[in-house]
């Protein structure tokens, strides 16, 4: 089963751009690691050879990770959404309703993910929450700790 994620350009581009990366950099130097470790001598007792093998398979896993998600990945029409309801690439204001606090968040796809710069996944618990509100609504947003009240103030695109 597929699991498509919806993109900016920007975004689907900067993992292509990892992808590449990976692909035509990062592969070929773990195989030279590897073959120079080889050359060291016996293989049962180098510890360089083994590191140099497991980095490797964790190159393969994130390479073949990547091939996944860019291969169900959509670019998504920004033009033609909705700016009535919180969705994907939405940049919502909201008012915790506990203590009056005002934030600003923008809705991506999990790899964009960057709370530093505000940018929170739709599949995390506050982006889950706030899908499909409206300005004006209250969304509950299921947390560890309980359930939290935000209301939509604004509604705009990234």
């Amino acid at each position: 089963m597929s699991n498509v994620s919806y993109y900016s350009e920007e975004g689907l581009k900067n993992l292509r751009d990892e992808l590449n990366q990976l692909r035509d950099v990062e592969r070929p130097k773990a195989s030279q690691a590897i073959a120079e470790a080889r050359d060291k001598g016996d293989l049962s007792e180098n510890a360089e050879y083994d590191a140099a093998k497991e980095a490797q398979g964790m190159l393969e896993m994130r390479i073949a990770k990547l091939e996944t998600v860019v291969s169900n990945a959509r670019i998504i029409d920004e033009s033609q959404l909705d700016l009535s309801k919180v969705l994907i690439h939405s940049k919502v204001k909201i008012k915790n309703q506990l203590n009056g606090m005002e934030m600003v968040y923008s809705l991506v796809a999990e790899s964009e993910a960057d709370l530093k710069t505000g940018k929170i996944s739709v599949s995390s618990p506050i982006g889950k929450g706030l899908l499909g509100n409206s300005v004006g609504d209250i969304a509950e947003v299921q947390v560890p700790n309980g359930v939290m009240k935000f209301e939509i103030l604004e509604i705009s695109r990234i």
